[in-house]
């Protein structure tokens, strides 16, 4: 399989990059290595990728339009992964103008030239920043992003918004996907891990803001790889029943982690509706499983790791439907519960490489201190 890669240069672009070339696929990588930060280390990313025989490298900047055009109708690629952008909530302050060139110009540039040479589909980074000034934890896919706190997650709302009129004119299957805070051997050197691990080993004090009253959730690189490979292998399909009057663009990716997880259809209009928590994902797969074999069904556990509200609307869903008794002793902790989803959700055998931060922070500090890991 052909495929185009954006942003080749960039942290996650290089791990997508060679994840797929390991596969066998034919890559062309694509990066105009600005200098936003030290183009020294998007030049030795590049360097890991090259010896590849299937990867070529083009430098040209999504923005330019008749270029994009040009490498697109040469190329005919069957499939787009696009992670070029300009990046950095903090800079959009700075540079308004560069998001605008790259996230919205530049992405526009990759949806025509897919339109136009029928690109089987086209998988592209949004961001958990989208998610702005919503408080209502844990994020999700049901909940309602139109209020951006940073004119990155403008543009990357945007982007989304770009592909599901493009998806919905043109019949072009698209796929975001909202990256929450990556890390990892190669990783950016203006992110927490890169600054906390510098300043460690150089004996320097560590920034805290707001001190140090925050939490924030990080995705470990090969965990962001692997959703990113296998989402493209998966061609996005149009929602047939979605609903005008009570739109969810979460609706389709649920019932499809159903469908996945018991290997029956879904029947949305029997029970999805009231559903609204992806972290309950896993017991609603065991719970439709065995309804759908006639099992009774009296007593269910559910973690406390769902969400007060979800655990609210499961509740009333499961006494109107399934006449169910629920109870607050929670048996599975969040890991154990993210360990049954991939079992079920799945079924590959895939695990977290690292399911704590703790694990994967030493990763980064070990890949600082060897230079052929970063």
């Amino acid at each position: 399989m052909k495929v185009l890669v954006t942003g080749v240069c960039g942290f996650i672009g290089m791990h997508v990059a060679i994840r797929l070339l390991e596969q066998g696929h034919e890559i062309v990588g694509l990066d105009n290595i600005n200098d936003y930060y030290d183009v020294t280390l998007k030049h030795d990313r590049l360097a890991r990728i090259k010896p590849f025989d299937k990867f070529r490298f083009i430098k040209l900047d999504i923005a330019d339009a008749q270029q994009i055009e040009a490498l697109f109708a040469k190329e005919k690629f069957q499939r787009v992964v696009n992670l070029a952008a300009q990046a950095g909530v903090r800079y959009s302050l700075i540079n308004p103008h560069a998001y605008i060139s790259s996230n919205i110009v530049g992405f526009t540039n990759i949806l025509e030239g897919c339109r136009h040479n029928q690109v089987e589909h086209l998988v592209y980074a949004s961001s958990s920043s989208v998610y702005g000034s919503n408080s209502n934890m844990p994020f999700s896919v049901h909940q309602n992003v139109d209020h951006p706190v940073s004119f990155y997650a403008a543009t990357k709302k945007s982007n989304e918004l770009m592909a599901h009129s493009y998806s919905h004119l043109y019949a072009l299957p698209t796929t975001g996907l909202r990256f929450f805070t990556v890390y990892g051997p190669w990783g950016r050197p203006d992110m927490a891990p890169s600054l906390f691990a510098g300043a460690i080993q150089q004996g320097r004090p560590i920034n805290v803001f707001n001190k140090g009253k925050m939490q924030r959730d990080f995705t470990y690189i090969d965990d962001i790889v692997e959703g990113v490979v296998r989402v493209l292998d998966q061609v996005a399909k149009p929602d047939t029943l979605y609903s005008n009057e009570t739109p969810d663009p979460g609706r389709l990716a649920l019932l499809n982690s159903v469908k996945n997880g018991i290997g029956s259809p879904a029947q949305p209009k029997q029970w999805s509706n009231r559903i609204h928590s992806d972290d309950c994902a896993g017991f609603l797969v065991h719970l439709v499983n065995r309804y759908l074999k006639g099992q009774k069904l009296e007593k269910l556990y559910l973690g406390t790791d769902c969400e007060p509200a979800a655990q609210h609307d499961m509740r009333k869903w499961l006494a109107g439907k399934l006449n169910v008794i629920l109870t607050e002793e929670a048996k599975s902790s969040r890991a154990g519960t993210q360990r049954y989803t991939n079992k079920k959700l799945l079924q590959s055998g895939y695990q977290l490489q690292y399911p704590s931060y703790r694990e994967g922070y030493v990763s980064v500090i070990k890949s600082l201190s060897d230079d052929t890991e970063r």
